[in-house]
């Protein structure tokens, strides 16, 4: 099995005044959305059991999941790796300037097990290019070293003098449920 990619040639434009350049341009090509019934339906094939059981097991999962998460645990998704909630938000030195107008965004916080990096790293890329006109040009099958984008660096700030916690990957976070605490350009420290 692999991932289907596609490279599209796009006109970039990188300010109004300029006449822009072509670049390619890769995307994920898009599957169709699996809705849950279907996923129940797989689920109960593989495991023997009757889909309104599946059903059953698969509301109660994830009513258990959102109540634990919402407390502040990380939890287990079966196959996967876990999932909790977090939070971005701004640094103050003083106690008494500590409020929630600090919280810049809340965050849902998945972690893949191994296993699931594995598989991706494992997993072939095809890319297929097309020009400007839409024109099939040309095929690659990946021949990358698969390396899998890992988030434990997520609380690296580049940029020591902004404590925002804003971006993807800045410090000042504190993205544990009830643990760890916002520092000043720091990151995480639970």
């Amino acid at each position: 099995m692999a991932m289907k990619v596609k490279a599209v040639e796009k006109l970039l434009k990188f300010d109004k005044n300029s006449a822009g350049v072509y670049r390619y341009v890769m995307s994920p090509e898009m599957y169709s959305s699996l809705n849950q019934k279907k996923v129940i339906k797989e689920a109960a094939l593989r495991s023997g059991v009757s889909q309104s059981v599946m059903q059953a097991c698969w509301d109660a999962a994830g009513e258990v999941i959102k109540a634990w998460a919402t407390e502040g645990h990380s939890v287990a998704l079966p196959g996967l790796g876990t999932m909790r909630f977090g939070l971005r938000s701004k640094s103050v030195e003083d106690v008494n300037k500590v409020k929630t107008g600090l919280i810049t965004s809340r965050r849902i916080i998945f972690t893949p097990d191994v296993d699931l990096k594995d598989e991706l790293k494992n997993t072939a890329i095809v890319i297929t290019c097309y020009d400007r006109d839409g024109k099939e040009v040309k095929r690659v099958t990946s021949d990358d070293s698969g390396d899998v984008e890992d988030d434990s660096n997520d609380n690296v700030n580049p940029n020591p003098n902004d404590n925002t916690g804003g971006g993807d990957n800045t410090g000042g976070d504190n993205q544990g449920g009830n643990t760890g605490t916002v520092t000043p350009g720091g990151g995480d420290e639970g």
